[in-house]
């Protein structure tokens, strides 16, 4: 049998319930990505976007309607939750210390 894979950002855009499912697939900034859990915390998702050492990044969710929330490294993110379109990343700069 063929495992459902729910694409989050299809399902956002046309504003319907994300049910439960073996598979998700969302957007890493350009990237797809699809997974089988249906809960990821953000450092997760940065290590699986390839964006190492996550603490040089900054996540934030994009959900329906363009509303973007940052995401904290230790924060769950429900992929059942509706309206999640996809993720962008941030690098954070390093500023120059006066020293």
């Amino acid at each position: 049998m063929e495992k459902i894979i729910i694409d989050l950002e299809v399902y956002a855009k046309e504003g319907k319930s994300v049910p439960k499912a073996q598979k998700y697939k969302f957007k890493v900034d350009r990237e797809h990505y699809t997974v089988e859990q249906e809960r990821m915390t953000g450092r997760e998702i940065l290590i699986l976007a390839g964006k190492n050492p996550v603490e040089k990044y900054q996540l934030n969710q994009r959900s329906n309607g363009g509303k973007v929330v940052k995401i904290d490294y230790d924060q769950v993110v429900d992929f059942t939750e509706p309206g999640i379109e996809k993720f962008m990343t941030i690098p954070l700069d390093q500023t120059e210390g006066g020293k």
